[in-house]
C-alpha cells in the first residue's frame, strides 16, 4: 500500500506504565444479577453468532470494554457462567438502526464464537428464551486519555470489545450512566482487523457505518492484506524506522486499543513499544466468577517500579497497559 506513515507522538510525551486503578473493584460491587430475554439471535460469520438480550440495567450502564458473565438457566453442564464482552447497546430490537448518543438503552448485544460446551449449547437457544447474566463488569477502556487518532486492532473476534470504544470516541454514541463524563472526541478512528480467512469477519458494516476507517488482513489472502494484522499495521503506519522519524516531528496524539488472541496482542504490544505508541490491551482469560473471588483469571502485571504481581483480569482488567503485561 502507498498510504503514508501516520504521525506519532512527539518524543518525550510517551507516559510511564500505568497500574490498574485501585477503584476498579467498584464495578464488581455495583454489578447486577438479571434474567434477560433473547430478542434476536443470528449467525454473522463462520461459527460466530450475535445475540441481543433485553437487559436495561446492563445496557444503560455498560462502558466500552466491559463485559457480563452469561449463564444458561436450568443447566449444570456447563455449570459456570462465561464472560462475553458487551459489543453494543440499543434502545430498539432492530439491527439496522444507528441510534443517537442520547437514546435510552435497553438491549445489549454480545458476539461469540462457537467453541466448547457453553457456546455450542448457546447457539441452540432460540429467541424468546432467557439467559442469566450479571454485570457490567471490568474496568474497560476508561483510562485512555484524549487523543486525535484512535487505532483499534482486533484479532479473531476481538472486535467485540472495540466497537463501542470507537463509536464513543467518534461521538456516534454515548455509553454509561448520564453522570459518566463524555470523553473528548478523536479526529479519526481506524480499525485494523486480522483473521485466518474472510468468512471469519462478522458485522464489519458496524464499523463502516459508525465512520471508522476499516482495514482487513487474512492469513490465507482471501480478503484484504495477505498476512497478519501486524503486517497490516506496517503497511498503514510505517516501519520502525519510518515511525521513529515521525516521532521526532510528530504533531498528533495516537493510542492503540487491542483485543484478540494472546500471541497476536503480544505482537501488537511489541510493535507499539518499538514506536513509543501507548497501547491498551483487553485480555481474554478464562473466568469462573467474574467478580474477583476465584483467582482463575490472573495475569502477570508489572508495576512502575519494575516488580510484578498477579492481577485479576475480571477486576483490575480486562483492560491493561500493554507494557505492563508479562507476555
Amino acid at each position: 500500500m502507498s498510504t503514508p506513515p501516520a504521525k506519532l507522538p512527539a518524543a518525550g510525551t510517551f507516559p510511564s506504565v500505568v497500574s490498574p486503578p485501585a477503584a476498579a473493584a467498584c464495578y464488581a460491587d455495583t454489578a447486577g444479577y438479571f434474567t434477560a430475554g433473547i430478542v434476536a439471535h443470528r449467525q454473522i460469520a463462520q461459527n460466530t453468532y450475535r445475540i441481543r438480550l433485553d437487559c436495561p440495567i446492563i445496557a444503560s450502564l455498560a462502558l466500552p470494554g466491559q463485559f457480563a458473565m452469561v449463564r444458561i438457566p436450568d443447566r449444570n453442564d456447563p455449570l459456570l457462567a462465561r464472560p462475553l464482552a458487551v459489543y453494543d447497546t440499543f434502545s430498539t430490537t432492530s439491527h439496522a438502526v444507528l441510534e443517537s448518543h442520547s437514546a435510552s438503552r435497553r438491549y445489549a448485544d454480545f458476539i461469540y464464537a462457537v467453541h466448547g460446551k457453553f457456546t455450542t449449547a448457546l447457539k441452540e437457544i432460540a429467541v424468546g428464551r432467557e439467559l442469566i447474566l450479571w454485570g457490567p463488569l471490568g474496568n474497560g477502556f476508561g483510562a485512555i486519555p484524549p487523543i486525535d487518532h484512535l487505532i483499534l486492532v482486533a484479532g479473531g473476534i476481538g472486535q467485540t470489545a472495540l466497537l463501542a470504544l470507537g463509536k464513543e470516541r467518534l461521538g456516534v454514541c454515548r455509553y454509561g450512566s448520564p453522570s459518566h463524563p463524555i470523553p473528548k472526541l478523536a479526529k479519526r478512528v481506524t480499525l485494523c482487523w486480522g483473521a485466518r480467512q474472510a468468512d471469519v469477519f462478522g458485522s464489519v458494516e458496524d464499523f463502516h457505518t459508525a465512520g471508522m476507517d476499516v482495514h482487513l488482513a487474512t492469513l490465507d489472502g482471501s480478503t484484504g492484506r495477505h498476512g497478519t494484522v501486524v503486517d497490516l499495521l506496517n503497511d498503514l503506519f510505517g516501519s520502525s524506522t519510518e515511525a521513529n522519524e515521525a516521532i521526532n516531528s510528530g504533531s498528533t496524539s495516537v493510542h492503540v486499543a487491542c483485543c484478540g488472541p494472546e500471541g497476536m496482542m503480544a505482537a501488537v504490544a511489541q510493535w507499539t513499544l518499538e514506536r513509543q505508541m501507548p497501547c491498551s490491551v483487553s485480555l481474554e482469560a478464562p473466568m469462573a466468577c467474574g467478580i474477583g473471588i476465584c483467582f482463575t483469571c490472573v495475569a502477570k502485571v508489572r508495576s512502575a517500579d519494575g516488580s510484578w504481581d498477579y492481577r485479576r483480569t475480571c477486576i483490575e482488567g480486562p483492560v491493561f497497559d500493554a507494557r505492563a503485561i508479562e507476555w
